[in-house]
């Protein structure tokens, strides 16, 4: 009777290192299987924020380009003080330096015709920023 006991003891511990040993490759999987998840949901993430990005750019664009043609192109009258500051303040805010350069150029027109010139520029730099995902 202590003879089959014995052995049933060294039946354990003889399967007792092969248990660890498959515990242990199934915890090593799963950390490599979790890793590679990590990182595709870090790529995913990463493209995920450069198009949020490119779509906040893409409406302060537009809605610099509907405010433009409504308070500009669209006017009847001179325009006044207060709409060119806000024009101002607006494609200050899009914190593009080919469009702020090209906005230059047009308040810096000298004649009419200079300025319906830059407006196309403009027009077409602001156009140009838009990019389609």
């Amino acid at each position: 009777m202590i003879e089959s006991g014995s052995k049933n003891y060294e039946s354990n511990n003889m399967n007792r290192p092969k248990t660890i040993l498959i515990l242990i490759l199934i915890l090593l999987a799963g950390n490599i299987f979790f890793s590679v998840k990590y990182f595709v949901v870090q790529k995913e993430l990463g493209q995920a924020q450069a198009f949020l990005e490119t779509q906040k750019t893409n409406d302060k664009v537009l809605e610099f380009t509907k405010l433009f043609i409504k308070e500009v192109l669209s006017a009847k009258t001179e325009i006044d003080f207060e709409t060119r500051l806000k024009l101002e303040n607006a494609v200050r805010n899009l914190g593009d330096e080919e469009i702020l350069a090209q906005w230059q150029k047009f308040v810096d027109s000298k004649t009419e015709t200079g300025a319906q010139g830059e407006v196309k520029n403009l027009l077409e730099v602001l156009l140009g920023k838009i990019k389609n995902r």
